[in-house]
């Protein structure tokens, strides 16, 4: 009955944002405005290049589609708090509210699992090619998403839950921009070195294991690629090369936030700002820079769309 009362105790957290400088502030928020807008073009627009043009309707478009929505959702989260966090001088944000946005932005976060099944879809495409179509079926396709969502729920659960176990009674205020569990912990009014180590396990060594796991399977497939392959081996490097930067974007500051003690470092706001806002407008930009299909799709589409207005007016 104790704990709970001091649980109760503190109502709201006060966000300090990026900076407390004025003129700074406007300029960022034009700047991370326009970068969230980006975001939401970018994703979107391959989303619906994936459901409208029937030639995209492979399993490497739909997860990369799946990917699209990851980050503009994941992106959702913490961006408009960003913002409207540099329209003002302090942003407070309620408990539960707190609470909420740390679980969607784990739950969300760690559905980018769904990158384990892009590799896995290139490793089949090389390995087992005519065997692909049969290998990465619907059937699987599905599977693969319903358990990157799994993932994250699990994930994100247990964050949380080892969140909720705390007290916090005294400080709330958070130099950040947005709740997240390393700053919310530090302001529990009691011993948190325990649950630090299962968060850290929890999060920050699964990140590492995953990441290491799609390193080697990469490498493993790029020797094939290189060693065997033939036809098509500058399509297949550069697909592998797209994806493994992406990879490269979502871990590295993923890693460097949770993969060690939850302890304040001068450029936690820097990795933060990149993973959760840069990030999510980047890899849109890369597959569609760097992919000749999917850039001669958006032209389709967008023949069609201007062609649909001229009948239209006529």
């Amino acid at each position: 009955m104790e704990q709970q009362n001091l649980t109760s105790i503190v109502t709201e957290f006060v966000l300090l944002g990026l900076t407390q400088n004025q003129q700074l502030k406007h300029f960022l928020f034009v700047v991370f405005f326009v970068v969230y807008m980006t975001t939401w073009l970018g994703n979107f627009t391959i989303i619906i290049t994936v459901i409208a043009d029937h030639r995209l309707h492979t399993p490497m478009y739909f997860l990369l589609a799946n990917l699209a929505f990851i980050d503009v959702s994941d992106s959702s989260v913490n961006a408009p708090h960003l913002l409207s966090g540099l329209l003002s001088q302090h942003k407070t944000v309620s408990f539960e509210e707190c609470i909420l946005q740390m679980f969607f932005f784990h739950f969300i976060g760690a559905m980018s699992l769904c990158l384990v099944g892009m590799a896995v879809d290139r490793y089949v495409a090389i390995y087992k090619p005519l065997r692909y179509l049969t290998i990465m079926n619907p059937g699987v396709l599905v599977g693969i998403v319903v358990l990157a969502w799994m993932g994250g729920l699990a994930h994100s659960a247990v964050q949380i839950g080892l969140l909720l176990q705390l007290p916090f009674c005294g400080p709330n205020v958070l130099d950040n921009f947005y709740c997240d569990v390393p700053q919310v912990i530090k302001l529990a009014c009691t011993e948190t070195h325990l649950v630090e180590l299962q968060m850290v396990f929890n999060g920050g060594v699964l990140l590492v294991m995953i990441f290491i796991i799609l390193l080697i399977s990469y490498a493993i497939i790029l020797v094939k690629i290189r060693t065997y392959l033939t036809e098509g081996k500058h399509k297949a490097l550069s697909t592998c090369g797209t994806q493994i930067t992406v990879v490269c974007l979502i871990f590295t500051p993923c890693i460097f936030i949770y993969a060690r003690p939850f302890k304040k470092f001068t450029l936690d706001k820097v990795v933060s700002v990149i993973y959760t806002v840069i990030t999510p407008m980047l890899n849109p930009m890369i597959y569609t820079l760097r992919n000749a299909e999917m850039k001669k799709a958006i032209r389709r589409l967008m023949r069609r769309v201007l062609c649909s207005r001229r009948e239209i007016k006529t």
